[in-house]
Order: C-alpha cells, then structure tokens, then sequence
C-alpha cells in the first residue's frame, strides 16, 4: 500500500489498464490512465495507405483492422502502399460516432508504445509502481469522473464531454464574481485529475464588470500555471477557452462513452483487492461481462490464486458490478 506522505507519480499495472496518480504531499493532484491494447500514442507500426485526396498531404489507413488518420503524407506515398507510422493520438469513442486514431510517416524501427511508467519517466516527478494506491484513492477519482459533477465550496462542476470540446459548466449560490473565483482551484484541480484535454470551453457566470473577468482570468493562469495549454481571456459572457495537447482520451471521456469497459476494469480492480479465503465472484450487467475478456479472468486468477467465477445480473446498473468472495 501506497504512503500517504508520499510524492510522485504512482503507477499501478492493472488487469487492462495501468493507472497513474500524481501526489503532492500525500494528496492526489493529477491521474491518467492507459488502456492495455488497441493503437497507443508513441507506437511505429507497419500499415496500408487506403485513400488520400489528389495533392493532399492526408489520408487514411489501416493496421490491425483499425483505421487511421494520416498527416504529413510524402509526395510519393500511394493508395495501396505499405507505410511506418508513428502513432500520434489513441482512437476515442464520443457520442454517435468515434475519432479514429491520427499518427504521421515515420522512418524509424518498429516500436511499441511505451508504457505508461515510462512516459512518465520524462516528467520532472519521480515515478515509483506501486501495488495499490493509497485507500480509496483510485474510487474517489473514478467516482468524479463516472458522476461528471465535482462539489466545491460553494458550487458544482458539470463536465459534459461533446464532440467538439469537453465542457466545464459551474452552478452555485454565490454571487457571480465571488462564485467565479471559488471555482478556479477546483477547476484546475478536475482538468489534471481527470487528464482533460483537447479544446475545452470553462462557462463561468456573467461578470459583467471587465475588472472582475481580469481577477478571475489571472486567478485560472496562476491555478493552470505548470499545466501546459493556451488559453482565452474571459469574453463578456464568462466563457474561456482552453485548449491543450491530448494523446488519449480523458478519464471523463473513458467513462462517459466506453461505460461497460471502464466498469469491467474497475470491477477487475475491486476484486483484485479482496482478501478473505474463497473463490471469487464477478456479479455484473451482462453488458460489462462482455467487456471482460477471458485473458483478463485468467489475469485475476493467477494475481490472486483463486477461481474466479462470473453471474449476469440484468438487474444491476452497467457501474455497478459486484466483487466477493463466496465458497470454493
């Protein structure tokens, strides 16, 4: 088990996932996630240029039956044709349809992608795998992003994902301007615990005096101060804009449109903990059994020395699956 004092990046190698807290002084201050297969940011694969528009630079093609968008198409490249690509964005599901993943020509060898530990290496944090978390650490996080609603003094975070930016709404009692400052820290806080990223639209209350929009604007720079992004000043209505690089889809997006997958390995992580004698029993949605592989049960099982069993239970909600222990 993970100190409470410690500092760093903490990385947990889970069954379908790794998972990434950064701590502060004990407290979790950032988190992201990487989910084990498919195509991953940092990977050189070998794949087929399926189209290109004539004199354009980008196209589509395929490997391992997925599709892929292409930048950065050489001149000579043809439909057809074999071509390295470096993965550059993970493919990621949004409402009604998917953005397939990007990557560009690359002239280097093979690679896969790098695990999560070893992204993080190159970070100025110390990065330490760990068994577990710190108690309640990873529930807590996961619980804000399944939810999308994060409480703070004196309001509410509503964070929608959408397919064209990833929307932070703020609701409260307090007065416009003071309701606006109180959200700053919590909304610093969410964008890094939840690895927001992409274009994302911040909607404060209307304040209408201009040096009130300038307080609240040097109150989010100081907040996003070591969080590299670009950013809008306040408009007339309250709205920033924020846009910053994003290889992978958030803990919001993972949670919102991939709802059975993120449950099966949070389920996963629930059972892995168990210690009392017995077998062990997955009661779940049928939609999130699916979403467990039989790779990923034999993986619980060698982690834990037991059986594992599995029972559909249409009546449970897709989130909320059952870990226990019952008799051999």
């Amino acid at each position: 088990m993970a100190e409470r004092a410690a500092t760093g990046w903490q990385v947990e190698r889970g069954i379908g996932e790794d998972r990434a807290v950064l701590f502060r002084h004990g407290e979790p201050v950032a988190a992201k996630i990487d989910w084990h297969g498919g195509l991953s940011p940092g990977a050189v694969i070998d794949a087929v240029l399926v189209s290109r528009a004539a004199g354009s630079r980008r196209g589509t093609a395929m490997a391992s039956g997925e599709e892929l968008l292409v930048e950065g198409l050489p001149r000579e490249a043809s439909e057809g044709a074999p071509i390295r690509l470096e993965i550059v964005r993970a493919a990621m599901s949004e409402a009604g349809r998917g953005k397939h993943a990007r990557a560009r020509p690359s002239g280097e060898a093979l690679r896969p992608a790098p695990a999560l530990a070893e992204l993080l290496a190159h970070d100025d944090e110390p990065v330490a795998t760990v068994r577990r978390f710190s108690p309640d650490c990873w529930s807590d996080i996961a619980a804000d992003a399944s939810a999308g609603e994060i409480a703070f003094d004196g309001g509410t975070l509503v964070l929608g994902p959408t397919p064209g930016m990833t929307v932070i709404d703020i609701d409260g009692t307090l007065p416009p301007a003071k309701l606006a400052l109180a959200a700053v820290p919590a909304v610093a806080r969410a964008i890094r615990l939840l690895d927001l990223g992409g274009s994302i639209g911040i909607d404060f209350p209307t304040l209408a005096s201009r040096a009130e929009r300038k307080t609240v604007d040097e109150a989010l720079a100081g907040a996003l101060g070591d969080w590299p992004h670009e950013r809008t000043a306040m408009n007339g209505f309250g709205f920033v804009q924020v846009v910053a690089r994003q290889a992978r889809p958030s803990l919001l997006h993972r949670a919102r449109y991939d709802a059975s997958a993120w449950a099966a390995r949070f389920l996963l992580r629930q059972a892995e903990a168990l210690t009392d004698p017995g077998a062990i029993l997955l009661a779940a949605h049928p939609a999130t059994l699916c979403a467990i592989s039989p790779s990923w049960i034999e993986e619980l099982a060698r982690r834990t020395g037991r059986e594992v069993r599995t029972e559909a239970r249409p009546d449970l909600a897709i989130r909320c699956g059952l870990a226990q222990v019952v008799p051999r």
